[in-house]
């Protein structure tokens, strides 16, 4: 395998069953194999992607004193601006060479949550910011409960499995700014060696290559997709729940060669979390002689914690 495996939603959508399961045959064997597909035929249309692509740039180019005077420390990082170098990959001190933002759910009026999530930030320098950023929030949302009805079928459950916990869930978008190299970095690269903590991730198009994928035989191969296509891919969560069935594959962001020091690099993904109270048991479908249970039962709020810890942005 030289790139990641390509799927197209609009199979899973269609109402010939055949293209149907050939969708889900193929996004599940993807995702036992190597835990990254692109995807075509979501639902984020190529001018909202633009439009929000311009909104990030924008803000990354505010001054730093106003760009800091949004960063809520209190939160965990988990909404508004996390300043460079913050964040650090698991078991790794050097901090990644990146600054952030963070959008949170909005949760619907009949969602009856057992938890309150923090409101966003808004940033009034930029009147499009943050309306643009949860339109594509929506959207990104919507493609991963597509994906993730698509696994729970390929995993033995019933197809709207995921909904409950994956709607008005806890999930994240990410804007990433990842400045210009000034100097030589000292063990440091753009996003270290990781899994991600969530069920799925959805990334759109990068402005510039980086994202690598670690094969199974340690190989690292360029996660590759068209312009049209989210690279979406399996988080601990998912991997935990299936008692490692599907894959959370480690990846990493490579620092560009010395001559594309001087150039930005922006990144969105969107991080689909659970609900927090949602049970990350081993799922008894996933589990048999030859597949023993492997972890303990967490739920997904617990997980994230031990996560959020580990990775620099919540102290113990």
């Amino acid at each position: 395998m030289t790139n990641i495996p390509s799927v197209d939603l609009a199979d899973f959508l269609s109402e010939d069953p055949a293209r149907k399961k050939r969708f889900i045959d193929q996004i599940g064997r993807a995702y036992e194999e190597i835990g990254f597909v692109a995807l075509k035929n979501h639902f984020l249309t190529e001018d909202l992607e633009k439009k929000l692509y311009d909104q990030v740039e924008k803000f990354f180019q505010l001054p730093l004193e106003i760009k800091e005077s949004y960063e809520r420390p209190e939160l965990g990082g988990q909404r508004g601006y996390v300043s460079f170098g913050k964040e650090h990959a698991k078991g790794k001190k050097e901090g990644d060479l990146k600054e952030f933002w963070h959008f949170g759910q909005e949760p619907s009026d009949d969602a009856q949550l057992s938890e309150e999530y923090p409101d966003n930030v808004i940033v009034k320098e930029l009147p499009d910011f943050n309306t643009t950023g949860m339109e594509a929030y929506r959207m990104l949302e919507k493609t991963g409960i597509y994906v993730l009805r698509a696994l729970a079928l390929h995993v033995g459950l019933q197809e709207n499995y995921f909904d409950h916990w994956a709607s008005n869930g806890n999930s994240i978008l990410r804007p990433i700014h990842y400045p210009p190299i000034a100097s030589e970095p000292e063990n440091a690269v753009r996003a270290g060696a990781h899994g991600d903590i969530n069920l799925i991730t959805l990334l759109m198009g990068a402005s510039a290559p980086g994202l690598q994928v670690q094969r199974r035989d340690g190989e690292w191969l360029d996660a590759i997709a068209q312009e049209d296509e989210l690279v979406i891919n399996v988080g601990d969560m998912l991997q935990r729940h299936t008692n490692d069935k599907l894959k959370s594959t480690i990846h990493r962001v490579v620092n560009p060669p010395r001559e594309l020091w001087h150039t930005h690099r922006y990144s969105i993904p969107f991080f689909l979390h659970p609900r927090s109270e949602m049970p990350l048991d081993c799922l008894e479908e996933c589990v048999d002689a030859e597949h023993p249970r492997k972890y303990d039962d967490i739920t997904a709020g617990e997980f994230l914690h031990q996560r959020l810890v580990e990775i620099g942005l919540i102290k113990k």
